[in-house]
């Protein structure tokens, strides 16, 4: 018995069932009296745990953090432990679910973009129709404004496919400096190859097994497998489609982000857009992204570099 609540039910129980008075039960437990005749004066916030059910009930996979910040966008003022103990207390933990393993380890890392468009990561994901077929989704983030920027659902999506997509984005929004990726054949393949070559876009492969290298995109795939693909029943590749295409347009618009400070991208982007950002497509035909911040890493050592050894 450490709660108040457990005391005051402990000394219910002994007047109720040894028939002794109050002062006696608590002197039995080594309860002051006056913690048992407590009586809260908290209010219950009906109205605030019933919204506060509702945007659990439509965000499934979201903890206290970012409903702190849904709640506070609807001009509610509430201190962020308050919100939690509503959350505890109403049961709307958000249930871990585990992952597979991964690999760890990194190696040098590269320099962070200081702005839109120095550099895209692609990866891909895979999912299931209700019938068993699968499909997979093409997915392209820019790394400084987290921008989901496409997601393309295909039974099929080989090379040329994706660069069909990488030039519908360039067509919109400009030329990436870089584009990082893993070494899956669909982005090792001639087209790829190719394409960066005649566009003039440096194309970064992260060593194998080390996904962690590709870490914006990866932390996407996670969001978007733990807040649309678990909890959704795709029964035909239009539905997917559709379905992707109005959580790309949540999630740039609506969904708080933690690397941001809980913007939005959309919001981010709007305020960096003066002073770290050029108009996209604006009489460059070049494309629109700065200038390098670093080179690709090499491999191995240079000799020439080389201390000599002292005895």
């Amino acid at each position: 018995m450490v709660t108040p609540a457990a005391r005051r039910e402990a000394v219910a129980h002994l007047c109720k069932a040894y028939e002794v008075s109050e002062r006696r039960a608590c002197a039995a437990l080594g309860t002051d009296r006056s913690s048992v005749r407590y009586r809260g004066r908290r209010p219950d916030d009906a109205g605030l745990r019933a919204r506060l059910r509702e945007l659990a009930a439509a965000r499934r996979r979201f903890g206290y953090r970012r409903l702190h910040v849904l709640i506070k966008r609807e001009g509610v003022v509430m201190n962020h432990k308050k919100l939690r103990r509503l959350y505890r207390e109403e049961g709307l933990q958000v249930r871990r679910r585990s992952g597979r393993k991964r690999a760890l380890g990194t190696r040098s890392p590269m320099a962070l973009p200081q702005g839109p468009n120095q550099r895209w990561s692609l990866d891909f994901l895979s999912d299931a129709f209700t019938d068993g077929r699968r499909f997979r989704i093409l997915a392209i983030v820019d790394d400084f404004t987290r921008e989901c920027l496409c997601l393309v659902a295909d039974t099929s999506l080989p090379g040329r496919r994706v660069v069909r997509e990488l030039e519908a984005l360039i067509a919109l929004r400009g030329k990436p400096l870089m584009c990082v990726s893993d070494n899956g054949t669909e982005l090792t393949s001639m087209s790829i190859l190719h394409w960066s070559r005649e566009r003039r876009v440096e194309w970064h492969y992260i060593a194998p097994g080390k996904p962690v290298q590709n870490a914006f995109v990866e932390s996407f795939n996670g969001r978007l497998r733990d807040e649309l693909l678990n909890e959704t029943l795709f029964t035909s590749l239009a539905q997917a489609r559709a379905e992707l295409a109005a959580w790309k347009h949540d999630y740039n618009t609506a969904r708080p982000h933690s690397g941001l400070g809980w913007l939005t991208p959309a919001e981010f982007v709007d305020r960096n857009a003066p002073d770290r950002q050029r108009p996209w497509g604006a009489a460059q035909p070049e494309g629109s992204a700065p200038l390098a911040v670093a080179p690709t890493a090499r491999m191995g050592s240079d000799q020439a570099k080389t201390l000599p050894i002292t005895g």
